[in-house]
């Protein structure tokens, strides 16, 4: 029997989501068959604000072959080795601290880093900063490339800063210098056949577009799975408050270092977000505790960028997810499928999750629909894990200021799951443990977990610490130290321009 042969997707929308899926579904059918099209109005606007991404984003140009040296300066892209988290705690000693991608120099520093969080639970008086214990925090503080030099053999995970609009630009040009079809069109119809599938994409200019798998990259519009389709949405707006967005772009930076800053505000939080020849700026928050204008005076105070020659642009958010990902023979992917704000960087992750995953789905299936069922749950179970974390950060805040912040620590609107993994931490049991058991879908490492609770400082009031036996066995952090300044020494400066800076 011959083997099935692959599908021919039809993507509808360009922009760093269309053309992520459509490059990763060529990569892996376009040899054996399979066909994809991209089809996109050319009169539609992408926001094409500086954005962030997590190391699957390296990993999927990897798997497509594509060299940094290729990509980064096209699209004013740098080194990206996690997130400095500033002012979402007002607890001494905690007022920052950075979540890092961890690599595998901290395979040993990382159980020193867990032992001193148990301990800290416990009022034990020990170094419990994320900072300290990860090397992605010391090589952003120095400016230093991820990159070591060829007598040190333990790279950082790293991502990258890029700029959306040229991103989506660079994979256009890539991807139909491969074979992928790009149709310039607009599309008015789509009609269904007799069993509730896609049967084709009708454009403006008369053409039909036929297919196997449809794709909805259409943004918040959802134009197949919810305007054909009618796939339910569920709303996340209980759990996170943010709504709007306002958008200033800022001067090439000066004092460059390999990260995004997150910045508590009065109602929510700002990005700064280096890029090669600028930076960008944006302040996400709640419209129900401040106004646009507000909002916009605010980021401007906070960034310097007084100039009313610099505009500000304003997005609203649609924070949620479609209940099905997969619907008939839909896929819905980046704002069609979901938001869950910016604040972690996980809107590029879950396009490169989804469009693997379905991939995987569809061909184990024999190019059916047969798991259709299974890769809904996974997916489903991704974003619910990925809200969650995000809620945590509010939930947990360490502010005292404004009703916003004050309402997000008193939010009681939380998932189960949620309500057990801070229970656990509280009560000093293993959060690693509880982590697999609560989220069998690992969205987050227990790393990650311990840096978000330790780096608010969510221990026992101060007055309450004591001295740390030596029996408790704390980590030697002298010795940790030492090895880290050790470490550092092998990566040069990072510069600003990538490989080819």
């Amino acid at each position: 029997m011959s083997e099935p042969t692959p599908p021919h997707v039809v993507v509808l929308g360009g922009g760093s989501a269309g053309w992520i899926t459509a490059s990763l579904l060529h990569r892996r059918w376009g040899e054996r068959g399979g066909r994809v099209t991209v089809v996109e109005d050319p009169a539609t606007g992408i926001i094409g604000v500086g954005e962030g991404s997590t190391p699957q984003l390296k990993a999927l140009f990897d798997y497509l072959g594509i060299a940094e040296r290729d990509w980064m300066v096209r699209c004013d892209a740098t080194y990206k080795l996690g997130i400095r988290f500033t002012g979402w705690s007002e607890r001494p000693g905690f007022e920052s601290y950075f979540h890092p991608f961890p690599g595998p120099v901290d395979l040993h520093s990382e159980p020193a880093f867990l032992r001193n969080c148990a301990l800290a639970r416990r009022a034990f008086d020990v170094a419990c900063l994320p900072d300290r214990f990860f090397l992605s925090a010391r090589l952003a503080e120095l400016g230093r490339s991820p990159h070591p030099s060829e007598n040190f053999p333990f790279a950082p995970s790293y991502g990258y800063h890029f700029d959306a609009y040229k991103l989506g630009a660079f994979l256009k040009e890539w991807g139909a210098a491969r074979g992928i079809e790009h149709v310039a069109a607009k599309v008015t119809g789509v009609p269904l056949d007799q069993d509730g599938n896609v049967a084709a994409l009708l454009c403006d200019d008369g053409r039909r577009l036929d297919g196997d798998i449809f794709v909805d990259c259409s943004g918040f519009r959802a134009i197949i799975a919810e305007g054909a389709l009618g796939a339910r949405y569920r709303s996340f707006d209980d759990n996170l408050f943010n709504d709007r967005a306002v958008v200033l772009p800022g001067p090439r930076p000066q004092d460059f270092r390999p990260q995004t800053e997150s910045v508590a505000m009065s109602a929510g939080w700002r990005w700064s977000i280096p890029l090669t020849g600028r930076t960008g700026n944006g302040y996400v928050y709640s419209s129900r505790h401040i106004s646009d204008e507000d909002a916009e005076r605010e980021l401007r105070e906070a960034t310097g960028l007084r100039d009313p020659a610099a505009e500000a642009r304003f997005l609203k958010m649609r924070v949620g997810r479609l209940e099905t990902s997969w619907t008939a023979n839909c896929l819905a992917a980046g704002l069609s499928q979901g938001f869950i704000e910016p604040l972690e960087a996980t809107a590029l992750h879950i396009v490169i999750a989804t469009a693997t995953e379905f991939a995987d789905a569809y061909e184990e299936g024999g190019f059916s629909a047969k798991y259709r069922d299974r890769f809904n749950d996974q997916i489903a179970e991704r974003y619910d894990a990925i809200r969650d974390y995000i809620v945590a950060h509010y939930r947990l805040n360490q502010r005292s200021d404004g009703s916003y912040w004050r309402e997000n620590a008193e939010n009681s609107k939380l998932s189960d799951r949620l309500k057990a993994m801070m229970t656990a931490w509280f009560t000093h049991k293993d959060i690693g443990a509880a982590n697999v058991e609560l989220y069998p879908v690992q969205a987050y490492s227990s790393a990650s977990w311990h840096c978000l609770f330790a780096g608010y400082g969510s221990f026992p009031p101060q007055e309450k610490f004591v001295t740390c036996p030596p029996q408790a066995q704390p980590a030697e952090m002298s010795r940790l130290d030492a090895m880290m300044k050790a470490c550092t020494i092998n990566f040069p400066s990072a510069g600003i321009g990538g490989p080819a800076d």
